[in-house]
């Protein structure tokens, strides 16, 4: 009787948690379809003749007045500024998945480059982004440090596809940011100190190192001829089937660390390996990258071995985006297919 209850308590449970989830996507795509509708409505009647282009502003502070009295709620200027911009944004709105709030669909407008916006909404719905996360990551400029040293095709595919993970360098991002940390720049922190924070922080951590991170643990010990060795962390990738060992720096990458990751590397790849698993990545974390000591030092190594700089405030977006213009505009000079005549 005891079992058999049981199980009639975990059906009803299961049945009512997936009710509320249908209802939910059901509500939740209804709701979108409907302001979409709403800014076509406003669009096309704008769209009609010159004087009501003209007006726009004034349209949409009267039609605010009174859809509020008749309906109520919910019909401010300012949404219905974004019924009207979702619709120009997205003029066919079967391009925006369903698995998207309208919290998220707000946030989403409030980028105003079409190729960044399609990058955080396909990240959005292929890691599951709350809002919360969607606003932290687009705050940290995420697409343009993933972009960063790409070619235009790899951008374009990111837009429209989010970032795909099928080989260890889809894993980089440049610069790491550690802002949730909330530690100043002028504050001097141990190595010891700053993994322990990552620790406390694991939820932000693991949103900044990617999706498919899962954590092993930290101060991994190896041992090799009765002398032991510590990765500072150690985590397990679903995606790629692979350890990824990090090791963190607080200035200047020597290339004894390189050599030492290198023999975690070759330790993990020949000890902890089991059947199905990749080889091993290692990364190296430092707020300071020589890139001509890391090129020689790497010299005809392993190729799953990278140094990245990290930084605990936000990334110069300005500065980034410049980066990204100035990779697209080179390969637009470089196309084979420039109209003639064309600089």
């Amino acid at each position: 009787m005891n079992s058999n209850y049981t199980r009639l308590l975990q059906q009803i449970a299961e049945t009512y948690v997936s009710g509320q989830s249908e209802a939910f996507r059901v509500v939740n795509t209804a709701l979108i379809n409907t302001y979409w509708q709403i800014g076509q409505k406003i669009v096309e009647f704008e769209q009609a003749g010159e004087k009501r282009a003209e007006y726009g502003k004034e349209l949409l502070l009267k039609l605010s007045h009174d859809l509020t009295l008749r309906l109520g709620k919910g019909f401010s200027r300012s949404n219905l500024t974004r019924f009207r911009q979702f619709y120009l944004a997205y003029p066919k709105s079967a391009t925006l998945s369903h698995q998207l709030t309208w919290s998220h669909v707000v946030e989403l407008l409030k980028i105003d480059d079409p190729l960044e916006r399609g990058f955080y909404e396909k990240q959005a719905v292929n890691e599951k982004w709350s809002v919360r996360e969607l606003q932290r990551q687009k705050e940290t400029s995420l697409f343009l440090r993933v972009a960063s040293g790409k070619d235009k095709e790899s951008v374009l595919r990111l837009s429209q596809e989010g970032q795909i993970l099928s080989t260890p360098q889809d894993l980089i991002r440049d610069p790491y940011v550690f802002e949730f940390l909330k530690i100043s720049e002028s504050h001097s922190i141990s190595e010891n100190d700053l993994e322990s924070r990552l620790c406390e922080h694991l939820q932000s951590f693991l949103l900044e190192l990617g999706k498919g991170f899962t954590f092993v643990g930290r101060q991994y010990r190896i041992t090799l001829n009765n002398e032991h060795y510590r990765v500072d962390l150690v985590f397990y990738h679903r995606i790629l089937r692979c350890f990824v060992l990090i090791d963190l720096k607080m200035n200047q990458v020597h290339h004894s660390d390189i050599g030492q990751m290198n023999m975690y590397l070759g330790y993990f790849a020949t000890e902890e390996r089991t059947e199905g698993d990749n080889p091993p990545i290692g990364m190296i974390l430092s707020r300071h990258k020589d890139e001509l000591l890391v090129e020689y030092a790497t010299y005809q190594m392993n190729s799953q071995l990278f140094v990245q700089k990290y930084q605990l405030y936000l990334p110069d977006r300005e500065e980034l985006q410049n980066e990204l213009k100035n990779t697209l505009r080179l390969a637009e000079d470089q196309s084979p297919f420039q109209k003639p005549g064309s600089p």
